[in-house]
């Protein structure tokens, strides 16, 4: 039987298990649009292409499937880059779909048109177009593969508009099989003699391919060799952050002592993540190419091991796999580093302790501590970028798996349409975004999607009327000399209600939880305002402190 292009994508889409897209509609992809109709595959109409794609990431990050984004030519698919970018960097499966001038008019710079394969290659693990529609099967089914082999991300497929109406008879798309590496018993056996000869040793977790089993497992090593972990920046919901290994998050902002503990430690061993600029804080963690520290370092790509750093032993395996070959080795009966352990779990729980008090007539501390006394330990956060991200990410104790969704890439406008996600993926968890002002705005009318698809999520969005971490910056190196970083805003719970959702301004700490309470039983998309004095730029320093230590 013959069958449309747009029909062969859905149906390959279909075959590899897609029960969900985002995107924003264009005439340059109508045939698969028409092709949606008749699919039960869920389609989320997003407000803005960046949104869309970075739904899809967290889909992808949730889930270890590809998440599928599909926009139109032009400025939709530039507009979509930016969620493109935060795969790549966060190592996330995703395919973005991009309709395509039709085939007659390529290289006359038709209306929209773009070759993708030499604008986005530094975007995308794979950048494909699909120019005959009986080829559709074949190139789907690659870039499942594509995006979830190896280190996982992105792949760009884009579709001709007049492809996707020809007809053609081809065999039915089938499912991706993933490529699986997995560590050798002798491997196995030179990372435990190196921990056993070890006196220091530190374990980081990062990095995507983990599932709630192999995180469940490694605590249970972790607890058998009683083992100090710490989680590489935005990946803390690897290990609970009370279990007594745990010794806190690497990356921007560590807790000193931890970072003392890292370069003092005899043996560090990395499994999952890629431990670049921001987990390292600035490449300073660990002496680039050789370490101070011996290196284990396991990873699911081989081109990545000793990309950067030259490891002792370098583990061509994804987590789950490397961590499901450690059951049955023998801990320890008196490990060397117990103490130390237990030395670093509390100096977490310090760090990791509120402030009570600071600038302005809104504290910040006591919400969080609200916070962690009345949300379930499966409620999901997600957020982008800027300062008041270190309230979630100091502050907030992670207990479970998949209960995070940010950007390791530092992107703004991440936080909302990570929530709209989420809660379509998880409707009966609670899901709580933070945003700072100008985060918010960068992808706020994605609260009109969460409204459209009944998704009550919550918003705590921290205002400040600044670019806060800019200013803190120019504060630092150029103190007194404010310049382009001030904000104008609107009302945002107005914002809200315009929108049809519930809205709440907390100027008092003492109001925080009435209105969250309010906006849990409100059932509709919520955003919290907490106006919040500039001052108030990080939970230590002040901005005038900061400016005068300049």
């Amino acid at each position: 039987m013959k069958r449309t292009g747009g029909e062969l994508i859905v149906e390959a889409l279909k075959a590899n298990g897609v029960k969900r897209i985002s995107c924003v509609p264009g005439e340059s992809y109508l045939a698969v649009l028409d092709a949606l109709h008749d699919s039960d595959i869920d389609v989320l109409v997003c407000r803005q292409e960046g949104g869309a794609a970075m739904m899809a990431d967290t889909w992808g990050r949730l889930t270890g499937e590809p998440g599928i984004c599909m926009v139109t030519r032009g400025p939709g698919s530039t507009n979509a880059s930016a969620g493109l970018h935060v795969a790549m960097q966060d190592s996330v499966p995703m395919i973005l779909f991009i309709g395509q001038v039709q085939r007659d008019a390529r290289e006359r710079e038709a209306f929209q048109e773009v070759e993708y394969r030499r604008a986005f290659t530094e975007f995308a693990k794979w950048v494909g177009e699909i120019d005959d529609a009986a080829r559709i099967p074949e190139f789907v089914t690659r870039a499942f593969a594509v995006a979830t082999s190896g280190r996982p991300g992105p792949v760009v497929l884009t579709l001709p508009e007049d492809m996707l109406r020809d007809s053609v008879e081809v065999p039915a798309a089938r499912p991706y099989q993933p490529v699986e590496g997995h560590p050798g018993p002798s491997q196995v056996k030179a990372f435990h003699d190196m921990l056993l000869a070890a006196e220091r040793p530190m374990v980081i977790l990062g990095g995507t391919r983990w599932t709630e089993e192999a995180v469940a497992d490694f605590q249970e090593f972790a607890s058998a060799h009683n083992l100090p972990v710490g989680c590489s920046f935005r990946r803390q919901m690897l290990f609970d952050h009370l279990h007594p290994s745990y010794a806190g998050d690497v990356g921007i902002g560590i807790n000193p002592a931890l970072g003392k503990e890292v370069k003092e430690a005899d043996l560090i061993v990395l499994i999952g993540g890629r431990f670049s600029e921001m987990p390292s804080s600035g490449y300073t963690l660990m002496d680039i190419p050789y370490p101070q520290q011996k290196l284990v370092h396991v990873y699911p790509d081989p081109d990545e091991l000793g990309r950067v750093y030259r490891p002792e032993l370098a583990i061509a395996a994804a987590p789950e796999h490397f961590v499901a070959a450690l059951k049955g080795l023998t801990p320890p009966s008196t490990p060397a580093w117990a103490k130390r352990t237990e030395d670093m779990h509390a100096a977490y729980l310090a760090w990791s302790t509120p402030p009570a008090s600071g600038p302005g007539a809104v504290q910040m501390g006591p919400i969080m501590d609200w916070l962690e006394a009345n949300v379930a330990e499966d409620t999901i956060f997600t957020n982008g970028a800027g300062n008041y991200a270190t309230w979630v990410h100091r502050f907030h104790r992670f207990r479970r798996f998949n209960t995070q969704s940010a950007p390791a890439s530092g992107s703004m406008g991440y936080g909302l349409p990570a929530a709209v996600a989420a809660k379509q993926l998880f409707p009966q968890r609670e899901v709580i975004c933070f945003a700072g002002d100008g985060c918010f705005m960068m992808h706020g009318q994605e609260f009109a999607t969460a409204v459209r698809y009944g998704l009550p999520l919550i918003t705590v969005l921290v205002n400040n009327g600044i670019y806060g971490t800019i200013r803190m910056h120019q504060e630092r190196e150029y103190p007194g000399r404010v310049s382009a970083t001030g904000l104008t805003n609107p009302d945002f719970a107005a914002f809200a209600r315009a929108y049809g959702g519930h809205g709440e301004t907390v100027e008092r700490t003492e109001d925080f939880a009435g209105a969250f309470e309010r906006a849990r039983q409100s059932g509709k998309p919520s955003i919290i305002e907490i106006r919040l004095d500039p001052e108030a730029i990080t939970p230590t320093r002040t901005l005038s402190q900061i400016r005068d230590r300049a």
